[in-house]
């Protein structure tokens, strides 16, 4: 019976997002509600458990995603992003502009949301494409690909960041498997895959074409690289602390602090704030209105967010999470492949990455605690399937063909199929990987 219930509240929460538009958010606390009454919550206990839910993931997150789509927006409106791109064509040549971008969307998406990744990095990629009279989506659709790969393996991005809280799992342990994983996800769904996209007809258009900033106003590469990568070299240093054998315990201590994630994400916006912002000439008051505009375009995300908190909460209030957990045992399936199957199912139905992530998460929390699975792996694998068959209910699939100006058709065997080849490159990292860490 639990089992059906909560069948029934997936399919009305896909109904709700792709069948009547509503907003996500409104559609999990709609659900979250449905579910407690479903599930037996006390009627005067159940707005208590969907504010606790909130609450917790939030607590755990805003931080973090806040302040790392604040430096997102500053790498950008800098110029940071298209220095390092620049840098990295420059260095190859012609022959493998292909690789640089691919490079290029890798090291941006790291720190960049995935939207704010696109409409930045499509520009250089349609630059490129007219300046050597090369196939735009040959060119353009490998460094997508770099920047889906992040989006939806690496910390600090949303999805991952809020599974990484989820399943009380390690950030850093999470992003360096994610790296294992990532590039050879982006190896095959980017420069292999786009061998077979050459004869696709595209022609970009020009109102998308953004004006590149002068080079006189560019930042340094260095200043560029250092300060895009800051998280990323953070994080690591702080992974691999424990192996450097120090035991005083006020160093322990203090490294614990400063590696915290949060910390990381505030050390790495102050320090860009200087080195991209005041360094770079710009006002306090310009850089305060940029920090404004990220936090308003990641707004939707953070709401998904505190409403997946509010399922996954009224699903272990009601004791629903722990009956599912026992009987999808049953099933006999990897608890791994589990998370990705679910994820991928989702992800085709609602369209959303994030959602489907989330979701999914919240189903499958109390099993990872009852299966000892690998907390950093199912993160993975969870968000492997949620970037499974991209199709005509995701943006990013509209993003994609209206920028490259290609047919429905010519978008899912390109664009779809990319993103289903980054799905199964993770799925099969992740299975690789529990092999050595089990």
């Amino acid at each position: 019976m639990v089992l059906a219930i909560i069948l029934i509240c997936i399919i009305l929460l896909i109904l709700l997002v792709s069948w009547g538009k509503v907003n996500p958010f409104v559609a999990f606390l709609i659900v979250a509600i449905a579910a407690g009454l479903m599930l037996g919550i006390p009627i005067n206990k159940l707005m208590a458990s969907v504010q606790k839910g909130m609450g917790d993931i939030m607590g755990k997150l805003l931080i973090i995603i806040c302040l790392g789509a604040m430096l997102g927006k500053l790498v950008a409106v800098s110029g940071a992003a298209q220095k390092i791109a620049e840098v990295l064509v420059r260095a190859v040549g012609q022959k493998h502009i292909q690789w640089a971008l691919v490079s290029a969307g890798f090291i941006i998406g790291i720190p960049l949301f995935y939207g704010i990744g696109f409409v930045l990095m499509v520009p250089l990629i349609f630059s490129v494409v007219y300046k050597y009279k090369l196939p735009a989506v040959y060119i353009g659709l490998p460094m997508l690909a770099s920047l889906s790969v992040t989006h939806g393996f690496l910390p600090p991005h949303p999805s991952p960041s809020a599974l990484v809280a989820m399943f009380h799992a390690n950030m850093a342990t999470t992003f360096i498997y994610g790296l294992m994983i990532a590039i050879p996800a982006i190896i095959i769904a980017g420069p292999l895959f786009a061998r077979f996209l050459k004869k696709i007809p595209s022609e970009p258009l020009a109102t998308f074409r953004a004006d590149e900033l002068p080079p006189e106003k560019l930042p340094g590469a260095v200043n560029s690289f250092l300060t895009a990568l800051l998280p990323v070299i953070l994080l690591m240093l702080s992974a691999l602390f424990p192996y450097l054998g120090i035991k005083d315990a006020f160093v322990v201590k203090l490294i614990a602090f400063l590696g915290d994630p949060s910390i990381v994400m505030l050390v790495a916006l102050l320090v860009a704030t200087f080195t991209l912002g005041i360094k770079q000439g710009k006002k306090m008051g310009t850089l305060a209105g940029n920090y404004t505009d990220a936090v308003k375009d990641i707004a939707l995300i953070l709401l998904i967010i505190a409403g997946s908190g509010a399922l996954s909460e009224v699903l272990t209030a009601s004791g629903a999470s722990d009956q599912i957990a026992d009987q999808l045992k049953a099933l006999n399936l990897p608890p791994l492949l589990l998370g990705w199957v679910i994820a991928a199912i989702i992800r085709v139905s609602l369209g959303s990455a994030t959602v489907a992530g989330l979701a999914a998460a919240g189903i499958l929390v109390k099993l990872v605690t009852k299966s000892h699975v690998d907390p950093n792996l199912m993160v993975l694998s969870i968000g492997a399937g949620s970037l499974a068959f991209s199709h005509v209910n995701d943006s990013g699939f509209w993003l994609f063909k209206e920028y490259f100006n290609i047919s429905i058709k010519d978008t899912i065997r390109s664009w779809s199929v990319m993103e289903t080849l980054v799905s199964l490159t993770g799925l099969a990292g992740v299975l690789i990987i529990n092999q050595f860490v089990k």
